[in-house]
């Protein structure tokens, strides 16, 4: 591990700070649902308009960027693998996690992670930086795969390091750490088939969870009516719950039949999960115990997305699928497709904000669309570089953030 010369003194600066509300502080924002209350956000922007500042990157990646007050935390990769048809010498990849300034985009710090070797030769996609870190205002929480998970301090020392699995997939990882308590959870589906708890201040392993088939999707914390919270993760064939204090198996339901890579959203209490080659969506009542299939199930539509993953505002359920290049919109009450509208290929995650939905393409810029359940393109908006977009937005106050696999982009009135 090396820390960047480009770490600027942080002199008569608090590092431990509690997260404030305008935070951004792990994949998808507060809760993993992909909504910020933040208003003032622009529709429109280009390399002359609303771009308050563009970073180079050390290397790629297809993170998204957390935010904890005046900081923004994203992950990339360098030294091997970026170029697929001239990938390089495996010995020399790194791994990164950066700190950049809000206001200037100033790499702070820029904290190099040696890789636990050999990494799949050929990952597709997203490289070797798909997990989002977490944060809980005091450490940084990130997950790199057969790499480990790892603690950083807000100063980008390294305070422990975790394997929890060695297996590889050519898909590579893509499941962001989720903070519970003292835990940190993650879903090492790829590296040891397991749903893994360890303590936050030691790194220690606290429960395991097996049955993690074919998933690539960031577990979900969700919220019921009597203020308990469940843990909930897709994978293969089913919905699976668990207790995140102590991982004991909760309840399962009929899922998804396929591998599942978006990530589950939740409302009152419903969880709502949409995935697979073959396009499908459930609703589950949570709170349940054991197969609650014929007593929680709510309904099933036969429209989804294979990556990108959805958000529910308004009584609506939102996503545009990297598939079928489809913006949808569902009726969270019976799952009735309100609208089904030809647009364009994204592989990251919309975010709704400000009465809109952001909607990173992979190629062909941002489109924001009105958050309402009539199909309206408000802007599409592209810079001039010839970036690949794999990361979702993160958005905090009047900001909004994008990463390519070149640059870190800050957007703001």
């Amino acid at each position: 591990m090396a820390i960047s010369p480009l770490r600027l003194a942080l002199c008569g600066v608090s590092l431990g700070v509690l997260l404030g509300a305008a935070d951004w502080p792990q994949f998808r924002g507060p809760g993993g649902q992909g909504v910020a209350q933040a208003k003032g956000l622009p529709t429109t922007w280009s390399e002359t308009e609303n771009l308050t500042w563009k970073t180079k990157m050390p290397g790629a990646g297809a993170s998204s960027p957390i935010v904890i007050g005046k900081r923004v935390i994203v992950t990339c990769y360098s030294g091997y693998g970026a170029d697929k048809r001239n990938p390089g010498n495996m010995q020399q990849l790194r791994l990164h996690v950066l700190s950049v300034d809000r206001a200037g985009g100033e790499i702070v710090w820029d904290t190099e992670i040696e890789p636990t070797l050999p990494e799949s030769p050929k990952v597709r996609d997203h490289g070797y930086a798909g997990p989002t870190p977490a944060s809980d205002g005091k450490h940084i929480y990130v997950f790199f795969g057969k790499s480990g998970v790892i603690k950083l301090d807000l100063a980008g020392k390294v305070l422990w390091r975790t394997k929890v699995g060695s297996k590889l997939h050519s898909w590579g990882c893509g499941t962001s750490p989720v903070l519970y308590k003292n835990l940190v959870i993650v879903n090492a589906a790829v590296e040891s088939r397991s749903l893994v708890a360890l303590d936050k201040q030691s790194g220690k392993e606290i429960w395991r969870a097996g049955g993690m088939n074919s998933s690539w999707n960031t577990p979900h914390l969700v919220s019921l009516p009597n203020g308990k919270q469940e843990l909930v993760v897709a994978v293969k064939d089913r919905l699976l719950a668990f207790d995140p204090q102590t991982g004991k198996a909760l309840w399962n339901c009929e899922g998804i039949h396929d591998y599942v890579c978006p990530s589950i959203v939740s409302d009152k209490g419903v969880v709502y999960a949409i995935g697979g080659r073959k396009s499908q969506a459930v609703a589950v009542k949570a709170g349940g115990r054991g197969d609650v299939n014929g007593s929680h199930a709510l309904w099933r539509a036969s429209v989804g997305a294979n990556v990108s993953s959805p958000v529910v505002t308004g009584g609506h359920l939102y996503w545009m699928s990297d598939r079928n290049q489809t913006a949808y919109c569902l009726d969270i009450k019976d799952g009735r497709v309100v609208y089904a509208q030809k647009a364009s290929q994204p592989y990251a995650s919309m975010v709704a904000a400000d009465g809109k939905l952001f909607v990173p393409l992979r190629r062909g810029g941002t489109m924001v669309l009105a958050a309402k359940p009539e199909y309206e393109v408000l802007a599409k908006n592209r810079f001039e570089d010839r970036s690949i977009f794999d990361g979702s937005p993160a958005v905090a106050d009047g900001q909004l953030f994008l990463r390519s696999d070149r640059f870190l982009y800050c957007i703001a009135k």
